[in-house]
């Protein structure tokens, strides 16, 4: 045979005794009594059994009262703790929602700081430029400028088409010029030769 377990010596001994609280012997003891004082021989031997018999009576009331005190005690314990479970299971659906109501609020949070440095970092690009009004009046005066600087530059280059034209006649003159002089020379030359060949030849 195995070994018999401390879970089968309990559940036994509970089977025989009831609550454990010696019902079953009681029961039993009362049985005997109850038997002795029918055959009993004497009067005095029967009311001694009869007292024994209410005695054992009084005791099993007692138990059987203090066993309904306790069971009323277990019911109302397991209502108690049914009551407590199902207000645990609210604070722990409660906790939940709170939990992810906090979780939101925890990413409206950090996306709401992004922004905010976003912001800030934009804020301090903005500030190191200059406002509408300044540029356009920056605008407005370089554009004046522009239209300055066209005007000379128009000029400059009428002048130089000038130079250019004034250049091109003097080049003109100085080749005239130059044509002028080397044709004088050539008659000069002729002129010269002429004159050596009529003193070479004598008179008649």
């Amino acid at each position: 045979m195995g070994a018999v377990t401390d879970d089968e010596v309990i559940r036994k001994r509970l089977l025989i005794d009831g609550d454990g609280a010696g019902d079953d012997r009681r029961i039993n003891l009362l049985v005997k009594s109850f038997i002795k004082w029918c055959n009993s021989g004497s009067q005095e031997e029967g009311y001694s059994q009869y007292q024994r018999m209410l005695s054992t009576l009084s005791q099993c009331e007692f138990s059987m009262g203090k066993t309904l005190l306790v069971y009323d005690m277990n019911l109302r314990e397991m209502e108690n703790y049914e009551k407590i479970y199902k207000e645990i299971e609210c604070s722990i659906a409660g906790a939940h929602e709170k939990i992810a109501e906090c979780k939101k609020q925890i990413l409206q949070a950090k996306r709401i700081r992004k922004n905010r440095q976003e912001y800030d970092a934009l804020a301090k690009v903005i500030q190191h430029h200059p406002d509408r009004h300044e540029t356009l009046k920056e605008l407005e005066a370089l554009g004046k400028e522009l239209e300055h600087l066209s005007h000379i530059k128009e000029s400059v280059e009428d002048k130089l088409e000038l130079r250019r034209k004034q250049f091109h006649v003097l080049l003109s003159t100085i080749h005239e010029l130059q044509q002028t002089l080397e044709n004088d020379d050539k008659l000069s030359e002729v002129d010269e030769a002429q004159g050596g060949t009529m003193e070479a030849d004598p008179k008649p």
